[in-house]
């Protein structure tokens, strides 16, 4: 384990974090997935969008990788480091503590 910086993250860092989980994928298609993950409660503009992905690749938790598909050349795509996947299943566990400490109190409202 790298033992990663246990900070809360805003909605942009998770959602942008959570849809390069599985896949290396581009800003559009983050963005695009942020929407459908978040039920439409979450929009990432590309200003935000570039601005994330640019503080994350300087703290190490995502790098740019190249498309294997000819077409896509001249897109970015990015993937998570290992960092990135561990700051991401900390924030994870986070919210888990969260929701179980508020359905305690709330009783499973």
């Amino acid at each position: 384990m790298l033992k990663a910086k246990n900070e809360p993250l805003t909605e942009s860092y998770y959602y942008i974090l959570l849809c390069l989980y599985n896949k290396p994928n581009h800003g559009y298609g983050i963005m695009q997935d942020t929407i459908i993950l978040s039920e439409g409660n979450v929009k990432i503009g590309s200003g935000t969008m570039y601005g994330a992905t640019s503080n994350m690749m300087k703290k190490g938790w995502i790098r740019e990788t190249e498309s294997e598909n000819p077409e896509d050349k001249r897109k970015r795509l990015y993937e998570l480091t290992p960092l990135g996947k561990e700051i991401l299943e900390q924030e994870v566990t986070r919210l888990k503590r969260l929701v179980k400490g508020s359905e305690i109190i709330l009783g499973g409202k």
